[in-house]
């Protein structure tokens, strides 16, 4: 695992993960939270957007973020970042989890085996891997943590079979996980975002008119709302 950007070691008031932080909605999130003074871990395959990020976070006032380029189905690599996040701060206030695969639209009967291979190991399994992770920083929380899964409700559609299974499998994990942590946390919620022009979607629909979406901004911004509104009644 490589890092850039780490803070010094004083310890922020509010400390985030979030996945797929390259772009789309990962990047809006991870640059909302970084502008209201959250330290946020940055994790995305890419380089280029995640250095972006950064930019567009410390523009804004926020502090410095903690860029990983790393792959979620790099198990060593999660390993290590989440001990290092543990040894740096020792807990996590926050994990938004945006990442996944858009596997290419086929019939059921006709889906590669290395797409549906990459969409399980991206969509459900890093799922499974993220949540196990970061339970005990998320519990650390002082204030008790929350992790929020960024879901889609294609699963069953006609040519969404890898995408939408996987997706729903995950999402179905998650909702487990969260009856199981009523009581004794972490808080876990389930995300549906609108329809936004990211880059996903456009692999998807890829001749539609992106007039009518919703800017992953305002997007970010309901989901911050949501928190703010979850943490108020806690």
């Amino acid at each position: 695992m490589s890092t850039t950007g780490l803070p010094g070691d004083e310890t922020p008031r509010s400390i985030a993960l979030v996945t797929g932080a390259s772009r789309g909605l990962g990047f809006a999130v991870a640059r909302a939270l970084g502008a209201t003074g959250w330290q946020v871990v940055a994790l995305a395959r890419t380089v280029g957007g995640l250095e972006e990020l950064a930019d567009a976070v410390v523009t804004a006032g926020g502090p410095n973020p903690t860029l990983v380029p790393l792959s979620l189905t790099d198990d060593g690599g999660m390993q290590r970042l989440c001990l290092a996040i543990h040894e740096r701060w020792g807990r996590l206030d926050l994990v938004v989890h945006c990442a996944a695969y858009a596997s290419p639209l086929a019939p059921a009967d006709h889906v590669a085996p290395k797409d549906w291979t990459q969409a399980v190991e991206v969509n459900l399994a890093a799922t499974g891997r993220l949540l196990v992770m970061t339970a005990p920083l998320l519990r650390a929380s002082p204030r008790g943590g929350t992790f929020v899964f960024c879901a889609d409700s294609r699963g069953g559609q006609p040519l969404f079979g890898s995408y939408g299974a996987t997706k729903a499998g995950a999402e179905a994990l998650v909702r487990s996980w969260a009856a199981e942590s009523e009581r004794l946390g972490p808080r876990v919620m389930t995300f549906h975002p609108n329809p936004m022009p990211t880059a996903l979607r456009a692999r998807f629909y890829p001749g539609e008119n992106r007039d009518g979406l919703t800017p992953t901004e305002t997007e970010a911004e309901r989901l911050l709302a949501i928190l703010e509104a979850e943490a108020t009644t806690a």
